[in-house]
């Protein structure tokens, strides 16, 4: 009986040259599994070309609600940004389908899982450690550490030989990977940081130069954290990071051209739109500001960094991450209420916030009278602030005379 493996099935470049691979250099019955994360692609066409190419079976999960209700969800209240910018579209996705590859590989008694991510990038640590969290004994094979194509150009070739249709040629070689939350662009010219990345490029989003010539507002309703309306409506989990897509998408929002530094160790290039991911993340931001407490914004900013670091390096199914995550839903206990934006040719400017249970009281924070706050009281204050200052001049004083 033919041992199987389970692969990592997109249909792209890599993916759909290994299904030919597998069957010339492994005695196996292939079967596919491509998880739908809102990367837009027509299933049927993914299901015939997968047989097409040789798959003995394909699966095609629709993973969109549960990638934004169990992953971005937590991204938006935690707000991670890795290295500060990089908004984790492709590492928030991982997680999904590692677990989802784990369970059809065991129903369906396979030993293996392939994946066609490179060795230099950092969806094979994302993907292997992820099946390591739920099952230890499955097998990886990982072709793109084993074969002899060495780079795009000779993958294109190799898939010309089989008679398989890719979507990239030699002219368009970029490395991307699309989904709910964003679309990267890796690879071709972007490897020369001199450089300027071509906007023709973008698929999500506009040039803020193309953007309308007039600005739109735009209204997010939180509730704990959780976006649930757009101008009003309520719309479904899917339904709304998709709104929030067209939105920013159309004013130019949301593209940015970064080198950040991989898990593996080097640095790459990669342009990345995240149009709807992009608003989310400021609304929420301006909402955050009037609801949470100096003290616990300031940690949460310090935890945001780890949880960014935690997430792009694969470690979700982890004690850390759970952890994280309960201390960040405390903290999203009042971030609830609305916040309109004003967009402009890839700008974005709060225009208003209206919080349910907000921290700022304007009778305090006016520069008038107030009865929680004496302008005389400062001055006591300013006088114990100041101590440890006035005490290590005095002392170097001294030392001068």
């Amino acid at each position: 009986m033919k041992e199987k493996v389970v692969l990592a099935y997109s249909g792209g470049l890599d993916t759909s040259i290994i299904v030919p691979w597998l069957k010339e250099n492994y005695d196996c019955e292939v079967i596919a599994v491509c998880a739908d994360v809102g990367q837009g692609d027509d299933m049927d066409q993914v299901k015939e070309k997968a047989i097409k190419s040789g798959a003995d079976k394909i699966y095609v999960e629709n993973l969109q609600e549960e990638f934004v209700t169990e992953y971005l969800y937590n991204a938006i209240k935690s707000g991670a940004k890795y290295e500060g910018r990089y908004l984790l579209g492709t590492s928030f996705a991982r997680p999904s389908i590692a677990k989802r590859l784990v369970e059809i590989a065991h129903k369906e008694g396979a030993k293996y899982i392939c994946h066609g991510c490179t060795g230099k990038g950092n969806d094979q640590v994302r993907f292997e450690t992820g099946i390591a969290c739920f099952d230890p004994d499955i097998k990886i094979i990982a072709p793109w550490r084993i074969w002899d194509i060495k780079s795009r150009e000779d993958a294109i070739d190799y898939a010309a030989k089989k008679g398989i249709e890719v979507p990239v040629t030699k002219e368009k070689i970029y490395s991307m990977d699309k989904n709910l939350w964003h679309l990267s662009h890796e690879g071709g010219d972007l490897e020369e940081p001199t450089n300027e990345h071509k906007k023709e490029m973008y698929q999500m989003t506009v040039h803020p130069e193309d953007a309308p010539d007039k600005p739109e507002y735009v209204e997010i309703y939180f509730e704990k954290g959780v976006p649930l309306k757009i101008n009003g409506e309520k719309l479904s989990p899917v339904a709304l990071i998709e709104e929030a897509n067209k939105i920013a998408g159309r004013n130019g929002v949301g593209v940015i051209d970064i080198i950040e530094n991989r898990l593996v160790g080097m640095k790459s290039r990669g342009v990345y739109e995240t149009p709807g991911g992009t608003l989310l993340y400021e609304a929420h931001d301006y909402l955050e500001m009037i609801t949470i407490d100096k003290q616990t914004s300031h940690f949460k900013q310090v935890v945001a960094v780890k949880y960014a670091d935690l997430v792009y390096d694969g470690l979700w199914f982890t004690e850390l991450r759970e952890a994280l995550d309960a201390f960040i839903d405390v903290t999203q206990k009042n971030v609830t209420g609305t916040v309109k934006l004003k967009l402009y040719k890839g700008s974005m400017m709060v225009a208003s916030i209206d919080a349910a249970n907000p921290l700022y009281d304007e009778g305090i924070s006016s520069f008038g009278a107030s009865e929680l706050y004496d302008h005389k009281d400062s001055a006591g204050f300013i006088k114990l602030f100041s101590l440890p200052y006035k005490i290590r001049a005095m002392v170097n004083n001294k030392k001068e005379k």
